[in-house]
């Protein structure tokens, strides 16, 4: 949301940048990026900024079927994060190896990670914050993702930027450091940005129904999206807001 000061001049939004810039959502399980932030990620590709996505784990856990393995879950998770990604304009989807429910954020998670921010060099890294125990509809927040946080973070800085870390990186595989600009942090509970996605906010529902083995009724889902207005507005002037907590790295 923009605000005005009281000479009536629009301060620039915090995501106009002056050109584009390289995106990587590093978040825990396929359909993270597009419930935490769907809309922006969907700003940001129209806006001609280069989105990837590295998800840590597949999903594997996440289903109350009793009939599916965790392999074939993990094989239509994917293929469900593919195709929402595809809605939002994601240039390319990247999956880690590790397994649902079980990510904690050591020095290998971070070593990682460390790896993979210097084989992208973004200038902005979007996860979610480790410090999100509950959500706002008064939820437990799933321990991945506040494992994926703590572990993307730890990696930003000073790991990434800073060659004596993990050095093998950059004596055996020749992976220089690299200074990520800005991190964006979602899924918390202080944001100090808010972004307008009204005009993106039906693409982020559409790129949620991708994900079908987790979305039992669309229409509950959809209806339940468009609930969550701005504050201020009301479902006949809908207006919906995504927050972060942005870091400008020294």
């Amino acid at each position: 949301m923009t605000e005005v000061n009281p000479a009536g001049i629009h301060p620039p939004e915090p995501d106009a940048w002056n050109s584009p810039q390289r995106i990587l959502v590093i978040l825990a399980h396929p359909d993270d990026p597009e419930f935490f932030c769907g809309g922006t990620i969907a700003r940001w590709t129209q806006r001609g900024h280069q989105v990837n996505y590295y998800l840590l784990t597949c999903g594997d856990k996440g289903t109350k079927d009793f009939n599916i393995t965790s392999d074939q879950l993990c094989g239509t998770r994917q293929a469900e994060q593919r195709a929402a990604a595809a809605v939002l304009g994601v240039h390319q989807v990247n999956f880690l190896s590790y397994p649902d429910g079980y990510l904690v954020p050591d020095l290998k998670l971070r070593r990682d990670i460390t790896r993979i921010l210097r084989q992208e060099q973004p200038d902005i890294v979007v996860t979610c914050d480790p410090l999100t125990l509950y959500t706002r509809e008064g939820r437990l927040n799933h321990p991945d993702h506040r494992a994926a946080g703590q572990a993307v973070l730890d990696a930003v800085f000073p790991a990434a930027r800073d060659f004596l870390y993990f050095i093998d990186l950059w004596q055996d595989e020749k992976l220089g450091p690299h200074a990520v600009r800005e991190v964006w942090v979602s899924l918390t509970l202080e944001p100090d940005v808010r972004l307008d996605v009204t005009e993106y906010w039906e693409t982020k529902i559409c790129a949620l129904y991708e994900h079908c083995s987790q979305i039992p009724d669309r229409q509950a889902l959809a209806e339940r999206m468009r609930s969550r207005l701005a504050p201020g507005a009301t479902m006949d002037a809908p207006r919906y807001e995504e927050g972060f907590r942005r870091l400008i790295m020294p």
